[in-house]
């Protein structure tokens, strides 16, 4: 991983929470001076806060259009693996997130129901015929385009799906999925709560960077669409918990 790739990283890991130097390290692969020295770089560039011990976010979240762009290909094809589980007639649940936007451009022409609580997806689909649209209430997040809050939370209580298509921040060696925004949690444990299966959307990066928030475990997934051969300790983890994976 390039140094410039990894500090966008260590920003994700940071992002809407905190992040220690060695967990930071041991993810990336890299000696805690170089986590040190990339953080240092990052405070003097005004993105994130040195405390003793690692860093923590200042608030400036990146904006949701700059995230869709980043290794859009990658995004792409897993969106597209992810389009081809859904059969016609059956509800779908969509996360938020840049991979699961990819999905819903898949879905396009497909006789299908989209329940989601992503302002993207929704415009995306908006003038899609075929498709009906299912949004709950909830508070804007602006920045990254999604409903929140108590409103969105009683919603989705109210709806089944057949599946739900997941995004992450990160899933760690055991695959615990975790997620560094803290009021997104809420609203993906609904969705794993409410649909026959789930499927996790989550590019191979993921499985070594941070999160601040623990969604789930690998009890609750059913399936994992990603880009490339999982490390070895997560491969194990899969297989007793008999999660299926597809690699896009």
């Amino acid at each position: 991983m390039l140094p410039a790739q990894r500090r966008q990283e260590i920003l994700r890991a940071v992002r809407g929470g905190q992040a220690h130097v060695a967990q930071l390290a041991a993810s990336f692969g890299v000696s805690e001076m170089t986590v040190r020295r990339d953080l240092r770089l990052l405070a003097g560039d005004g993105k994130l806060e040195r405390v003793r011990g690692g860093a923590v976010d200042v608030g400036k979240e990146e904006p949701f259009h700059e995230v869709e762009v980043e290794r859009f290909d990658v995004k792409d094809r897993i969106g597209a693996a992810a389009a081809a589980m859904v059969d016609d007639g059956q509800t779908v649940m969509i996360d938020i997130g840049t991979s699961t936007l990819q999905l819903a451009r898949h879905l396009h022409g497909r006789r299908v129901t989209v329940v989601t609580t992503s302002l993207a997806v929704l415009e995306e689909l908006l003038p899609d015929p075929e498709i009906e649209l299912v949004l709950p209430g909830g508070i804007v997040r602006r920045n990254y385009r999604s409903l929140v809050g108590v409103v969105a939370e009683d919603s989705l209580r109210q709806l089944r799906a057949d599946i739900a298509f997941l995004g992450t921040s990160a899933v760690d060696a055991e695959v615990g999925v975790w997620d560094t925004t803290m009021v997104e949690v809420p609203i993906k444990r609904i969705m794993i709560a409410n649909s026959e299966r789930v499927v996790l959307l989550a590019d191979a990066a993921k499985f070594s960077m941070t999160g601040v928030v623990r969604v789930c475990g690998p009890e609750s997934l059913d399936h994992i669409v990603t880009d490339a051969p999982l490390p070895q300790a997560s491969r194990t983890t899969l297989a007793a918990a008999s999660i299926e994976v597809t690699i896009a």
